[in-house]
């Protein structure tokens, strides 16, 4: 079936969504309050499963552009010792394709390429959406694509379900120089990570939740193994992003608000299911949902109730899964994180890699 739809929020999951919908051959307009689009370099891993989505939506040779595999990642303690591998080989073994990794603006690059082509989606800017209800009304779908603060969330679920934080604060930055090695070093209540963005650079996160400067940070990862005193040396702490992990809790009862009288609605991305970033999961949950929502509209008949049916399934197909993935990241992150390295660490070296 086709209709009118606005997206509200133009991340990854609203553009994935707003291509989605226009390949089904909706009428489609995305407003973003931003100014700008959100274009910090950090990197996002895309699994296999969610380079599929988006080569069904068509942007999967833009992402392939850009991207770098990521194949060879270990888990180490402070002093270099690995105690386990990623289970990036069997995933590649298992998919026939690898992990990929690329950087904010190019994926957003890519989405935006994917829906120039149409010619007739307009992307608005500075459009901050304070009346659901009534953007509801006018339209057969609305789409909160908003992010953990979602004022589409807000306004059709209620304010229950909401931001909160977690403890723990995080720092992201990318080097400009390859690191030798990949993967994440966890120690006692603070771990760092390093992954391929691009060729000559590097990505890398920590947390440290004692770290309020830049230099804070070098110093609690002074002792730490090479190249990781070397990669924060080599990054400009003007362009590092600090901020408080959090995740929406509780979990949403539902994705979608599927009642003709008050107006279709439905959640994507961080507005449904904002996780922490322990899985590097976020942005392939909001492709999927992407692929998933839209999918399921264009096999629905047309009318309402062809929405209302569409958006039932959209919701059987993910929010089950989108929340344990975000619960699994949320688990991870306290295991991490805990300070009972000795028994963390030997429950890692048993798990298979």
């Amino acid at each position: 079936m086709t209709g009118t739809a606005t997206v509200v929020g133009a991340g990854i999951g609203g553009l994935a969504t707003a291509i989605g919908l226009r390949r089904a051959g909706w009428s489609v307009t995305v407003l973003e309050r931003r100014t700008e689009l959100e274009r910090y370099g950090a990197a996002f891993g895309i699994h296999p499963t969610a380079q599929s989505a988006l080569d069904r939506l068509g942007a999967g040779d833009a992402l392939r552009e850009h991207a770098v595999p990521y194949r060879d990642a270990h888990i180490r303690t402070p002093d270099g010792t690995s105690i386990a591998r990623l289970p990036l080989e069997r995933i590649e073994r298992t998919a026939g394709r690898p992990e990929l990794l690329i950087s904010r603006p190019y994926l957003l690059d890519a989405l935006l390429a994917g829906l120039d082509a149409f010619g007739d989606v307009p992307v608005k800017l500075g459009e901050r959406v304070t009346d659901v209800e009534a953007l509801a009304a006018g339209q057969d779908l609305v789409i909160g694509a908003d992010g953990i603060r979602s004022a589409v969330r807000t306004a059709r679920f209620g304010d229950r379900s909401g931001p909160r934080e977690v403890g723990t604060v995080a720092w992201i930055g990318i080097a400009d120089i390859e690191s030798p090695v990949h993967g994440e070093t966890w120690g006692s209540g603070r771990f760092f990570g390093l992954t391929p963005v691009e060729p000559g650079r590097t990505n890398w996160y920590a947390t440290a939740p004692e770290a309020t400067t830049a230099d804070e940070l070098r110093g609690l990862f002074a002792g730490w193994h090479d190249p990781i005193p070397h990669i924060l040396d080599a990054t400009d702490p003007a362009t590092w992003i600090r901020y408080e992990m959090r995740h929406l809790y509780p979990a949403l009862p539902s994705f979608v608000s599927a009642d003709a009288s008050a107006g279709h609605v439905a959640l994507v991305g961080d507005a449904a299911h904002a996780m922490t970033p322990n899985l590097g999961q976020g942005a392939c949950t909001a492709i999927l949902d992407a692929d998933a929502l839209t999918r399921a509209l264009a096999a629905a008949p047309p009318g309402p109730a062809g929405i209302a049916g569409a958006l039932r399934a959209y919701d059987r197909e993910r929010r089950r899964s989108a929340q344990r993935t975000a619960f699994a990241s949320r688990t991870l992150h306290r295991f991490m994180s805990t300070e009972r390295t000795r028994l963390r660490n030997g429950v890692v070296r048993l798990l298979p890699g």
